[in-house]
Order: C-alpha cells, then sequence, then structure tokens
C-alpha cells in the first residue's frame, strides 16, 4: 500500500509532456505523470528492484494518467489552425457555419466531440480514432531473470486496467523483443546510450502484423531519462509498420524523426507515456 503522501506524488498532478536534454532525434512525443524524485523514487524501486509487486496497481494508475495526456496531446489543429476532428476531417474556417453550441462543426452542423463515436470517452476527448495498444519499452532478458519480472510490462497492464475501467478500449502489445545484447545503461551518458540501444529492438513477426492496421500505438515505460529506450522503440515500431505496408523504412524513419506523431506510418500515431522522468526534463516548456 502506498501512503497519501506517495499517492499524492504520484498521481496528484496533472501529467506533463517531458523533454530530456539533449533531446533524441526520433523521440515520439513523451506525458510523464510525475519527477523521478523523492516518494516516485522510492516506489518505482522498490517495484523494480525489490519485488513490491502490489505497487504495480497504483504505479498503473499514474501511467494510465499520462497515456491520457499523450492522446490529448494528439488532437492538433489542421492546416491553417483549422480545427481537426478525431477521423482528420477539417472543421470551418473562420466565419464559416458552426455547431452547436457556437463549436465549429464538422459537416452536419454537430460539434466535433459528438461527431465521431458517441458515447466513446475517446472520441469525446477529441483524440485519433482506432485501437489504443499500449507497447511497453522491454527489459532485457538478464534483467528479468535477476529481478523475477518485467516491470514495465507489469505497470502496462495495470494501465490498460485503469484505462478500460474508465471505457477506453486498451490492450497491452508486448511485441517488442531485443534482438541483441547491450551493455549496462548506467554510467553511459545520453550519446553512448543511443549508440548502445541503436537497432537493439525489433518488432516480433505476429507483433508486425498487429500494428500493420495502424491506430494508436503507446510506447510506454516506468521512468524515462535521456529518452534513448523509447527513441529505440519508437524506431522498431515504424519500421515494422512501414515494412508491413511495402513503405521504405528508412524514408519513413527519417521522415518522422523528431516530429509530432499526428499520421504517423500507416495513418497510424505513436506517443510514448511514462510514470516518472527525470526533473530537468519537465522544466523545458517548448510545447
Amino acid at each position: 500500500m502506498l501512503c497519501p503522501e506517495c499517492r499524492a506524488a504520484l498521481s496528484g498532478a496533472v501529467p506533463r509532456r517531458v523533454r530530456p536534454v539533449p533531446e533524441p532525434v526520433g523521440l515520439p512525443v513523451v506525458h510523464a505523470a510525475a519527477p523521478y524524485e523523492d516518494e516516485v523514487r522510492a516506489a518505482l524501486l522498490a517495484h523494480k528492484e525489490r519485488g513490491a509487486l502490489a505497487l504495480a496497481a497504483p504505479l498503473g494508475v499514474a501511467l494510465a494518467g499520462a497515456v491520457r495526456a499523450g492522446l490529448g496531446h494528439l488532437r492538433r489543429p489542421g492546416p491553417g489552425g483549422r480545427p481537426m476532428a478525431p477521423d482528420g476531417r477539417l472543421g470551418p474556417r473562420k466565419g464559416e457555419a458552426r455547431g452547436e453550441g457556437g463549436r465549429p462543426g464538422f459537416g452536419d452542423g454537430q460539434p466535433m466531440s459528438a461527431q465521431s463515436g458517441r458515447g466513446r470517452p475517446e472520441a469525446a476527448a477529441g483524440v485519433v480514432p482506432g485501437p489504443l495498444l499500449l507497447v511497453p519499452v522491454p527489459s532485457s532478458r538478464r534483467a528479468v531473470r535477476a529481478r523475477g519480472h518485467d516491470p514495465a510490462r507489469r505497470i502496462a497492464l495495470a494501465a490498460a486496467g485503469e484505462l478500460r475501467r474508465t471505457g477506453m478500449s486498451a490492450r497491452v502489445l508486448s511485441v517488442l523483443v531485443q534482438r541483441r545484447a547491450v551493455a549496462d545503461q548506467s554510467g553511459l551518458n545520453s550519446r553512448q546510450r543511443l549508440d548502445n540501444l541503436a537497432g537493439a529492438l525489433e518488432v516480433a513477426a505476429v507483433g508486425a502484423r498487429l500494428l500493420a492496421d495502424g491506430g494508436r500505438v503507446v510506447l510506454v515505460d516506468d521512468l524515462m531519462t535521456t529518452g534513448a529506450s523509447l527513441t529505440e522503440a519508437a524506431r522498431a515500431v515504424r519500421a515494422a509498420r512501414a515494412r508491413a505496408q511495402g513503405t521504405d523504412v528508412t524514408e519513413v524513419v527519417r521522415r518522422m524523426a523528431g516530429t509530432g506523431e499526428l499520421g504517423d506510418v500507416g495513418g497510424g500515431t505513436i506517443c510514448a507515456a511514462v510514470v516518472a522522468a527525470a526533473p530537468d526534463s519537465f522544466e523545458i516548456n517548448r510545447n
């Protein structure tokens, strides 16, 4: 069980977009529930290293909040600042007909939240439609053996349960696997971590088929420090989607590197969410 102070530290604040310094090329938009310090750090370490598995539930609630924040970020203005519905249709220009309550209409006089997927929380939030897939960043096989569990996957399962409890059709796809051994990341700087992980992950064959239809992919992890793991995970998912759809992988990765995630490979979207991030990544206000 978490004390009230720890629970407040985890889930008491609004999740925010976080950006490491330096920000890796290809890192998707990342939201975090809390800074990695004090009670949050203690809870994550207890779950990861000391087998306090009951903490997966409150950590999952915190991660679910970051996932929702990331999906909300995908509601972006279209070309020329025109509002965009969740299905990609553009709202009216200034001076054109507006929907109910003075809000922009989308072809039938209704506000955009009323048009797509009536009654669905994700539609009402204005997010991109499609299946919501939580893809955890995998721990190394050596780390899983030492700990007896995969922390990110366990927290992702708890987060998916929390999202389903509130009406979102979320599921966990543990489709990322390590294709080669990597060095211990501790003690490496940001550049060394990127080099260490470059090309280290791939999507399992069955996972590529599940991801090929697009939809919303949220890469999830317990902690982001330099962003190297999430950058490599995003590269692997983009490459798998591109191959499944017969798209040039190199061109896709080049085109998507450093951009926002609306309109990623195959019409799907990729963003990322973590329970916690390095405190200084919250301080960069470039949104």
